[in-house]
């Protein structure tokens, strides 16, 4: 496998040895600096629900999401909308399967509405222009429904998350109706294995180099539509290579892992990340996976 080495770079646009661009984004669980960032790919909101027993209201949401999107005018910036992975009672979740991210808006379409108003008063407010995107979106009719309440608050961009199987498999019917995917990896991979991530006795089955999570990932990348992949794997410097491979176009990652994805990145050509994307998957376990991506990058 021929790579170009590059010298190590802190700062700038990520891009592999021949100049392919893949953007590099920070993912933030608040209004935290990104310092060194081309931009952020996932601002997480639910620091605003979580413990208390009701919602925040619209005035509250605007001035949080003015705080976060300030610092970011000019910078690509992408907001979550609610999640819920732990229980927020007054939003219904509880512990039924499935209960989070958009689904959450069939019992309380209010909280939805109110953080597009909050956020588009706030992307208003600070001239920037925030792309919004929503976990559990699994069917292409969700997908319309969540453009469609996107572009009615006056946002316009709106993207899918690809955190479950039945949206990987029809990636291409959900990215029929809004303008990006954003895969997450982690709840991909717990999903696909029905294995709890936070079980660390599970943790075989929810590595991100599993043959069957990284079948899942390469035919969401195929789609000609703006792919992002966010998570702990993003993070990983040979996984960044792969994925780059496969056709993702952005990386989005805790802020400090950012100089080493950069700088492998700088150090291997496009042709190379396809020819690690290709062995990679021809490897039937994960530690064949992972051997294979080291051995071609050695």
């Amino acid at each position: 496998m021929r790579t170009r080495r590059g010298p190590e770079l802190d700062v700038g646009p990520g891009r592999t040895a021949d100049g392919h661009r893949v953007e590099l984004l920070a993912d933030l669980t608040g209004p935290d600096p990104v310092p060194g960032a081309e931009g952020v790919g996932l601002v997480r909101t639910e620091f605003l629900f979580v413990g208390r027993s009701r919602p925040p209201a619209v005035h509250e949401q605007q001035a949080a999401y003015r705080e976060v999107l300030a610092p970011l005018v000019g910078r690509k910036v992408v907001v979550r909308t609610l999640d819920a992975d732990t229980p927020i009672p007054y939003a219904g979740t509880g512990s039924a399967l499935g209960v989070r991210g958009f689904r959450i808006s069939r019992a309380r379409p209010d909280l939805l509405r109110d953080q597009l108003e909050a956020l588009a008063r706030a992307a208003a407010d600070t001239g920037t222009t925030p792309w919004v995107v929503a976990p559990m979106i699994t069917t292409a009719t969700e997908a319309a429904a969540f453009a469609a309440a996107v572009r009615d608050h006056g946002l316009t961009t709106a993207g899918a998350v690809v955190d479950v199987p039945a949206a990987a498999l029809r990636a291409a019917d959900i990215a029929a109706e809004v303008d990006f995917l954003t895969i997450g990896c982690d709840d991909l991979a717990q999903h696909t294995f029905a294995a709890d991530r936070h079980r660390p006795d599970l943790a075989d089955l929810t590595d991100p180099w599993q043959p069957a999570l990284l079948d899942l990932i390469a035919g969401v990348a195929a789609i000609p539509k703006p792919v992002a992949i966010c998570g702990e794997a993003a993070a990983d410097p040979l996984l960044a290579l792969v994925f780059t491979g496969m056709g993702v176009d952005t990386l989005v990652m805790p802020p400090v892992s950012l100089p080493a994805v950069r700088t492998i990145l700088a150090a291997h050509t496009l042709s190379a990340c396809r020819e690690l994307a290709a062995a990679v998957r021809r490897a039937t376990t994960p530690a064949e996976a992972r051997a294979a991506a080291r051995w071609l990058v050695s």
